[in-house]
């Protein structure tokens, strides 16, 4: 049974594994490189998985080594514990993390409605306002992290669902049966909190 096909796509890359961010490599399953089509659950094929990490690695490798030198990455803040950290609270994390999969699952999988997305996006924002005001009490570790990282993906996907009012490939909207080549025969791409 499908678990995961609301979730086509990747970084988009070159065909080096290359992404838009300099030194910046993308392969596998997290890489989008068109090479199998839209419709491939990012880039989990042999061909890709072997082809683009050997190009990858002779990109990386024909660099010249003072470029390594050049890098610079920019200062991080500490990182600040809350005083007053309450980890009896990871139950909300486990509630959120259940919902989030479950509306998803529900709300926005292969075939989809307006009004669903819409709620989907409305419960989203709920759990994304309850992220906000009550997880800085929450000491810091990785189910919280990868719960905001849900949350975020969840409404990335489904605002470019609410936006791609056509049906194409494994996606079905029962609002909007057909395809709209005109308005539609190209990829969604997000950068920085906007989507093209």
């Amino acid at each position: 049974m499908p678990a995961a096909h609301y979730i086509c796509g990747g970084v988009r890359t070159d065909k080096y594994g290359r992404t838009s961010i300099q030194h910046l490599y993308a392969l596998g399953e997290s890489a989008c490189t068109g090479l199998h089509g839209a419709n491939r659950l990012a880039s989990n094929s042999l061909l890709e998985a072997l082809v683009f990490a050997h190009n990858a690695a002779a990109d990386i490798n024909s660099r010249p080594n003072s470029d390594a030198e050049k890098i610079s990455f920019p200062e991080v803040p500490p990182l600040e514990m809350p005083l007053n950290a309450n980890d009896s609270e990871m139950v909300l994390i486990a509630y959120n993390w259940d919902i989030i999969r479950r509306l998803m699952w529900n709300y926005v999988g292969i075939v989809r409605k307006d009004n669903r997305l819409r709620l989907a996006q409305n419960h989203l924002a709920q759990i994304q306002r309850e992220i906000n005001e009550h997880y800085p009490n929450i000491s810091l570790n990785s189910d919280l992290i990868e719960l905001r990282n849900l949350a975020t993906v969840a409404e990335l996907i489904v605002h470019c669902a609410l936006e791609r009012l056509e049906s194409r490939g494994l996606h079905f909207n029962i609002d909007h049966p057909q395809k709209d080549d005109e308005r539609w025969q190209r990829d969604t791409t997000i950068r920085l909190n906007q989507w093209t």
